[in-house]
């Protein structure tokens, strides 16, 4: 554990269409870090959960399939970060609305949480993690070296889950995708256990106005101008 502490870390927190996902991927590219989806979890539960067709109201079920899920982060060979659960690539079931709306409610279950947060915490590996959630830098990497919070207007995060739709023949009505988010808001600002939040010491970033790009070298900038508390440069390129 000790020399796991060690092992650099960078949170990016944030709301549903926030963009912390693509974003988070490309920092990992950038300093070859591991990289760690957190929603993909709930998600890939919410997946585990309706191919057993269990209930999704019962959290006792629900907690004891977490010991079951077998998830896995890869680089494909086109260099695009992929999820797999037990072996198989559930990448487009993750992005689906159904999927997404089913990890926001497993996902205020308190033992659910709990079962979840010790899984997290082992992709915490050299050379170092970015990390991507909801609460990774207020519960689950609390003392982490870098935290950013990452956000933007409803109304263009909707628009951007609204364009991923129907960029893969995904039929949406924008109305509805606003309505999602907003919801979807809601659950993860006011869920009893871990609720949505800007954790201590984040940089905070609004990306409504900003390309991908722009982003990524803000964050960049950050990691280089603020060191972490070991006095190192936490691994970082130069």
């Amino acid at each position: 554990m000790n020399e796991r502490a060690n092992i650099p870390v960078l949170t990016i927190d944030g709301p549903s269409g926030s963009g912390k996902g693509t974003i988070s991927k490309r920092l990992a590219e950038r300093l070859g870090w591991n990289y760690l989806e957190s929603g993909a979890l709930y998600r890939a539960l919410g997946i585990a959960a309706i191919n057993k067709k269990l209930d999704l109201s019962n959290a006792k079920k629900l907690t004891e399939l977490v010991d079951g899920v077998d998830l896995e982060f890869k680089r494909n060979q086109q260099g695009r970060w992929v999820t797999y659960l037990d072996g198989e690539e559930i990448q487009r079931q993750l992005q689906t609305e159904k999927i997404g709306n089913v990890a926001s409610k497993i996902a205020v279950f308190p033992d659910v949480r709990r079962s979840l947060l010790a899984k997290q915490l082992t992709f915490r590996q050299s050379p170092g993690l970015v990390a991507d959630g909801r609460d990774m830098g207020s519960v689950v990497f609390p003392s982490a070296d870098y935290k950013v919070y990452l956000t933007a207007s409803t109304e263009e995060r909707a628009k951007r889950r609204y364009k991923q739709l129907i960029e893969k023949g995904i039929s949406a009505n924008l109305r509805d995708v606003i309505q999602d988010v907003e919801k979807r808001d809601q659950r993860d600002k006011n869920r009893s256990t871990s609720p949505l939040m800007v954790p201590e010491g984040a940089v905070y970033i609004d990306s409504s106005c900003k390309t991908i790009d722009e982003v990524v070298q803000q964050v960049l900038d950050t990691l280089k101008t603020n060191r972490p508390n070991n006095g190192t440069n936490g691994g970082l390129r130069q």
